[in-house]
Parts: C-alpha cells; structure tokens; sequence
C-alpha cells in the first residue's frame, strides 16, 4: 500500500490506496466467517483485538470472554454460521474499518429439523501495528424477513480471497 500525501504528521491515503484497503478488510471478514464455518477456534481468536468489544443481548470484553461466549459455534452439534460483507468502508487515515453484511445461521431443533435465520452483522476492524487486523467491535441484528435472493446469493458465492 502507497501513501498519496503526508500533511501535518497524518498519512493520507489516495482513494485506489484506500480500495485496497478495503479489499483487505473484505478479505480479512470472509477469513473471520471460514474461521467460525470451519470450526477453528484459534484461527476465530486470531481475528479479535485484544481490547474488542461484541455486543448483542450482552457486552463481551476482550478475547476469552468472545471466545467463551462464541463457544457454541465450536462444537460438533453447533448451529452453522456465515457472513459475508457487503458494505466496506475505510476512514482517510486507513486504519479503521466498517464491514457489513448478511449472515445466515442454521439451526437443527431435536427433531433434526433445519431452519435458517437471517440477520445484518456490523463490524469495525482496526489496522495493527503489523499491517494485520482486528475486529474492536461487532454487532447484529436478526433480520424481520428473509434477504432478497441477490443478498443470499452473496453467501453462496465463491471468493476470490485466500
């Protein structure tokens, strides 16, 4: 990544800069989402600041508390998740991130029965200090009604991300 203007001890980003950047978050979200479809915990881990926040019915601080709380996605009975981002936006100083989209959980009740739940996922991501990074927040919402076709299809496509 190349810095277009430095001004004032800020590093300024150029908009191509600031695309791959977000590329990069892009790419980081959908490795965040393998790690939870793939059931890797340490992998799911390395993706959290250490000072993250995750909010939903409850606040979750900092990575064992995600963790734990997440734990329910690990297990070989676990609903399945995934979420892909949709919409990425990067502030000027290219540090920090907004990644939002579709997720889709399924869930097997005692029967066996398979229903799927739809949902929006917020997360902002900061850069760390090795050019890696980081989710700080992360919040949904279950959605009201099932996701235009356009927006499943999102989920079922390939990508091109390691």
């Amino acid at each position: 990544m190349k810095a277009s203007l430095f001004l004032n001890g800020v590093l300024i980003f150029s908009a191509p800069v600031l695309a791959d950047i977000g590329e990069d978050v892009r790419c980081a979200e959908i490795a965040f989402s393998r790690s939870v479809e793939t059931q890797n915990i340490t992998l799911f881990e390395s993706f959290i600041d250490a000072d993250a926040r995750f909010v939903g019915s409850s606040v979750q601080r900092g990575v064992a508390d995600i963790t734990a709380a997440w734990s329910v996605f690990f297990s070989d009975d676990s609903p399945q998740l995934k979420w892909r981002p949709q919409i990425i936006e990067v502030l000027k100083d290219g540090r920090l991130a907004l990644s939002r989209g579709p997720y889709r959980m399924t869930v097997k009740d005692a029967d066996g029965e398979e229903s799927e739940h739809w949902g929006t996922f917020n997360s902002v991501w900061r850069m760390q200090d090795d050019g890696s990074w980081k989710v700080v927040f992360d919040a949904g919402n279950e959605a009201a009604e099932t996701p235009s076709e356009e927006t499943q299809a999102l989920l079922d496509g390939e990508s091109d991300c390691p």
